[in-house]
């Protein structure tokens, strides 16, 4: 359909996703990323150098065939449905990957509001194919450091618009420390993983240091999850955060988003991160969590943090590619809803407790 056409459709759709958080009771409200086709390859239509390939495409250019393959097989998604942004030249912003966004966003709203952006390192991971990126950068590393110029132009928009909370997305961290050398992963980023993953989770500390440094103002968050791609929960990942403890907590953020509704996060950590951003409900059920169920989640992180210190969220988004929805959209506003209605619960008891 004609550029116009769509983003008329997308206002809709982001007035009708801010529509439904504010009937929740969301404090922080998000457009629902409704303009991406997920939530990392988007940036394929919005920079040079860049093209949005499917993973079977992908298979057409890739030498190791063979390994490849393998890697599809653990998908529980055909390959021609997922896509990929990757690299074939030196890329720059043809337009912002997510300002234009936000600048709607706040004509619709009120209330404070949370822009995601993928982070520098799945950004990096996933857009380096050596095959196709060779000819542009001489290295992984190389095109590194050009994302980090990518993300802090992006960023010093954002913060001149005064957005309150910027998230980082980063989810293959985990697939760096619960895979035990196998490769399991929805994104194709793991072509471009060394074999050494303390080596890549260096990087990643490095890669979002650079991007940070300097600026103030606004709240910077990482959010970091097992996967979001499938409701069968023994395809996803599975381990607690503490593998990840020493990366994290040198991961320059104020907050931490994490996913604790699912069991195979096992356990929540302490980090060094002042705030919590805590996952709650999850996205890939049609349950709707109690709110009684929640407020012992929250209950269980007082024990870290203190009230004012915890952000309550869902474990991930409720749609990972903008044709396989994890949630109705009935079931994620009666989620949202819950989330918001616990909070209530709990502030109001805290405030007697305090009386």
């Amino acid at each position: 359909i004609p550029h116009e056409e769509f983003q008329r459709l997308a206002d809709d759709a982001v007035r009708h996703a801010v529509a439904r958080q504010e009937e929740a009771g969301a404090d922080i409200v998000t457009d629902g990323e409704q303009r991406r086709d997920n939530f990392v390859s988007f940036v394929a239509t919005r920079l040079e150098g860049t093209c949005l390939m499917t993973l079977l495409e992908m298979l057409d250019i890739i030498e190791d065939k063979a390994g490849f393959e393998r890697l599809l097989q653990t998908l529980d998604v055909p390959a021609y449905s997922i896509s990929n942004a990757t690299c074939f030249g030196r890329i720059s912003r043809r337009q912002s990957l997510a300002a234009d966004d936000a600048r709607f966003l706040q004509s619709v709203t009120r209330k404070p509001i949370k822009v995601a952006l993928p982070g520098p390192y799945i950004l990096t991971r996933s857009m380096w194919v050596k095959e196709a990126s060779g000819a542009a950068y001489g290295s992984k590393e190389e095109l590194g450091a050009d994302i980090v110029r990518v993300l802090r132009e992006e960023i010093a928009e954002l913060v001149e618009l005064g957005v309150d909370f910027i998230q980082f997305d980063e989810p293959v961290l985990t697939e760096l420390v619960f895979t035990q050398g196998q490769t399991r992963t929805f994104m194709c980023a793991a072509l471009s993983a060394r074999k050494d993953p303390a080596a890549e989770l260096d990087f990643a500390v490095q890669l979002l240091s650079s991007v940070v440094a300097g600026f103030a103002g606004t709240r910077f968050g990482l959010h970091v999850c097992r996967g979001n791609w499938s409701r069968d929960e023994s395809t996803l990942l599975r381990g607690s955060y503490d593998a990840l403890a020493a990366t994290l907590n040198r991961m320059p953020v104020q907050q931490l988003v994490l996913e604790y509704s699912t069991n195979r996060a096992g356990d929540l950590m302490r980090s060094a991160a002042p705030e919590l951003g805590l996952g709650v409900v999850n996205p890939r059920t049609d349950e709707i969590e109690s709110v009684d169920a929640i407020t012992r989640r929250i209950e269980r992180a007082l024990e870290f943090y203190p009230p004012e210190a915890i952000f309550l969220n869902p474990d991930c988004g409720f749609c990972t590619f903008a044709n396989r929805p994890m949630a109705h959209d009935e079931v994620a506003a009666a989620k949202v809803r819950a989330i918001a209605d616990a909070a209530r619960k709990f502030r109001g008891a805290d405030d007697s407790r305090r009386r």
